[in-house]
């Protein structure tokens, strides 16, 4: 039976905000590290030996060349090599290609062992600053299984936009649209979107978009930051949107919303999501609990159409 055969629905975990992690290694030196990978990014684990792998000329090194799975053709990315692991003739030979979805973007992670699922609690996940502030830093969270080994969770978005970052946010061009094109409620010019949102990568391109469209933002680290935030404000009403992520360390995304929407106050603020867990459940999840937009990572520089939309909905203009 597949690992990954055996996972909760998204909305059990939802309510509990919750997580399942798929845990792999990237070596079978008994020291190296654990990683892990939220399980609704991921779609199967299949033998590398299994498959041809096509070379394309001129690309990132970090990108091994593609496959062909069902039809479709997948680009494999040297997650070894990213994390300065090189792999022995053996080790490759029997590695695997960890498939998953990020944005729509079906890629596949070269890794030596799937190890096992497990369930966390999202304030059982941690952000440490030291990987804010080591440059070139590519974890960005951790936990511990139940042994006490130290797992880390690795900013895929910053692998990603470094291999192939055609995949991801087009900001110039839709500056251009949002600055001709729409109208910027005042309630939007004269407050700041709050935004929750773990990945330097994915704060980077939200900073890019809001600066040079000229709006003012604040960004926190996790939901939980956001959420102790807004209950010190006196005066709610003034935050003219609210943007997060799902998969945050402390407190999940949908969790956020469940808050904001149980408070009074709040429950009328648009919230968008942001985030690379772009899967139907996922998204009939947030809307059910009451946000009012999700948008992919890949295509964020549509947020502030989003959020345009959604307060003329709410008659917030």
């Amino acid at each position: 039976m597949s690992l990954l055969d055996n996972i909760d629905a998204t909305t059990q975990l939802a309510q509990n905000n919750e997580v399942q992690l798929l845990v792999f290694k990237v070596s079978n030196d008994e020291s190296s590290s654990y990683y892990a990978i939220n399980v609704f990014k991921t779609r199967e684990v299949v033998n590398a030996k299994d498959h041809f792998l096509t070379q394309i000329p001129g690309a990132n090194p970090f990108l091994e060349g593609t496959i062909v799975l069902r039809g479709i053709q997948i680009p494999i990315l040297d997650l070894p090599s990213w994390l300065g692991v090189n792999l022995s003739k053996e080790e490759k030979e029997s590695s695997k290609f960890l498939i998953c979805d990020f944005n729509g973007v079906m890629i596949g992670l070269r890794i030596v062992l799937a190890h096992r699922v497990v369930k966390k609690n999202w304030n059982e996940l941690h952000s440490p600053d030291s990987y804010r502030t080591k440059d070139g830093g590519v974890v960005i969270n951790d936990t511990r299984l139940e042994d006490g080994s130290l797992c880390l969770v690795l900013d895929y978005e910053k692998f990603l936009s470094e291999v192939l970052p055609q995949a991801l946010v087009d900001i110039d061009s839709e500056v251009e649209r949002i600055k001709t094109e729409i109208k910027i409620p005042q309630k939007l010019q004269n407050g700041t979107v709050l935004i929750a949102e773990d990945s330097l990568t994915a704060q980077n391109h939200l900073r890019a978009i809001f600066e040079k469209v000229g709006l003012k933002y604040k960004i926190f680290e996790n939901g939980k930051e956001l959420i102790n935030y807004i209950e010190s404000l006196e005066n709610k009403d003034e935050i003219p949107a609210i943007i997060t992520d799902i998969e945050m360390p402390e407190m999940s995304g949908f969790t956020v919303i469940k808050r904001l929407r149980e408070d009074p106050q709040t429950n009328n603020i648009p919230v968008i999501v942001n985030s690379s867990m772009t899967g139907d459940t996922n998204k009939r999840e947030a809307r059910s609990l009451g946000a009012d937009g999700f948008i992919d990572k890949t295509k964020s520089h549509n947020v502030v159409h989003l959020i345009v939309d959604a307060m003329k909905e709410k008659g917030l203009e």
